[in-house]
């Protein structure tokens, strides 16, 4: 006999334990999130069998759990080898001696932040941002003497910014579509808490800035006259970062971009290296950059990149949607929230119970866009029944399901940003100020602010 319905009791005591299980194991033990999220795929697919459902359920579910991360993965695997490309050209090193140029230590957390925002609003995504420009001040912030938690939390923080507002932003236009809203009345109404989220994190990142900076001046000067001596410094080497800005421009999606990126940084790397050899070329894009400068601060920063870096991460995002995957096909998140939904009668508690949803999702999920659909397509009609814009809704969608992913280390983006920056996700964590504020912001707004009602109106046509 089939006994394939699963209950709430079921669903919540299954959640409560595989949280436990990964939260002890990564938090308590300093473990891998690999082991523990594999562990808790064995105990949904022991759970699965003894409800009676079917091999090929379980398979379809871990299928359709991987099948949102295949792009990400790959455009994880194109990042890797440009970034290997970028620091080969000079195109790193280039930033980041402008950048010394120009930035001061004093000012250099919130300006970190404040750049990263821009480029995450003109391109549209947080995982460019990071990845390159992010790369450098990174970089920098180490040679000035940060720490390197400290300086990922502003590059996250802008970079997240950008993209909550940017309308090239592919989060930013699912919130808007799965509620519905014209996307730049969504954006509109997303700087509501953007702004205040900005002048909080850009306060908080001034006055850590003001702490003491460990390196001297003149151990700038001798770091940037070993980045001359060692790299190609060059405002040509800047070509692939016009490549993107100008693909971002023209709404070219990110593989495309990615590629074509690649390919002027390989046109710049032969133009001032002309000896580099296909092989040593196909090396350098699957195992990344070794630099050999003589300087080991400088060599430790500049050795990255390449596909092979990117492995763990894949390896973690495979393994965190197949146990997503698993938890939607069995209907486990959906009977939660089905159930929750019934109960919310105010609008402060509808946007409580909406934020802690996406975010809970984030937590169990890893992916930022079930994040956005399924709270969404859950909640959306109760917004409806109670009066409440969809604005309100689409807000919260990207703040608790965009930005929120930053802070899981299972997550998409968390791996990511550990993958690309080499910094965990519990160190950072305390230092990306936005991606916690907004969430926090949304809540507030929605026991505070006043409703915004004729949702039909805010619709898209």
């Amino acid at each position: 006999m089939k006994k394939e319905e699963v209950t709430l009791k079921e669903s919540l005591f299954l959640l409560v334990v595989l949280l436990a299980i990964i939260g002890a194991c990564i938090i308590g033990l300093s473990m891998d999130p690999q082991i523990p999220i594999l562990f808790s795929l064995g105990i949904i697919i022991v759970f699965a069998k003894i409800k009676g459902i079917s091999w090929d359920r379980v398979h379809k579910g871990i299928s359709n759990g991987i099948t949102p991360g295949l792009i990400p993965i790959l455009i994880f695997m194109l990042i890797g080898a440009l970034i290997s490309v970028w620091i080969a050209a000079g195109t790193i090193p280039t930033i980041m001696v402008y950048g010394f140029g120009i930035l001061s230590a004093k000012y250099f957390l919130p300006s970190v932040f404040i750049i990263c925002a821009v480029v995450g609003i003109t391109v549209g995504s947080s995982f460019t941002t990071i990845s390159t420009v992010g790369i450098a001040f990174f970089g920098m912030g180490q040679i000035m003497g940060y720490h390197p938690a400290i300086t990922t939390g502003a590059i996250i923080s802008g970079a997240f910014l950008g993209n909550n507002v940017s309308p090239l932003s592919d989060t930013t236009n699912l919130s808007s579509a799965i509620g519905e809203v014209d996307l730049f009345e969504h954006i509109r109404y997303m700087l509501r808490v953007v702004i205040p989220a900005f002048l909080i994190s850009l306060l908080f990142f001034g006055i850590v800035g003001h702490a003491k900076v460990l390196t001297t001046g003149e151990q700038i000067n001798e770091l940037v006259q070993t980045l001359n001596s060692s790299f190609t410094v060059s405002a040509w080497t800047l070509i692939p970062v016009l490549v993107l800005f100008l693909c971002a421009w023209r709404k070219i999606p990110a593989i495309p971009t990615l590629l074509l990126s690649i390919v002027f940084t390989i046109g710049v790397l032969f133009i001032y290296h002309p000896e580099t050899s296909l092989a040593s070329l196909s090396k350098l894009m699957q195992d990344g950059y070794v630099a050999q400068t003589g300087v080991e601060s400088v060599d430790k920063l500049l050795s990255r990149g390449g596909i092979q870096s990117m492995m763990w991460s894949v390896s973690l995002i495979l393994l965190a949607l197949s146990l997503g995957g698993l938890l939607v096909e069995m209907n486990i998140i959906k009977t939660i929230i089905s159930r929750i939904s019934s109960f919310v009668s105010t609008k402060g508690k509808l946007i409580l119970m909406t934020a802690l949803s996406s975010m809970g999702i984030n937590l169990l999920l890893g992916e930022q866009y079930l994040s956005i659909i399924l709270p969404g397509e859950a909640f959306k009609s109760q917004y409806d029944a109670i009066d409440v814009g969809r604005k309100e809704m689409t807000r919260i969608l990207a703040n608790g399901g965009a930005a929120f992913n930053a802070l899981i280390p299972w997550g998409v983006s968390g791996v990511f940003i550990t993958g690309t920056l080499g910094v965990s996700t519990l160190e950072y964590l305390p230092f990306a100020i936005f991606c916690i504020v907004a969430p926090l912001l949304n809540i507030l707004y929605g026991f505070l602010g006043k409703s915004t009602k004729a949702s039909k109106a805010s619709k898209a046509a």
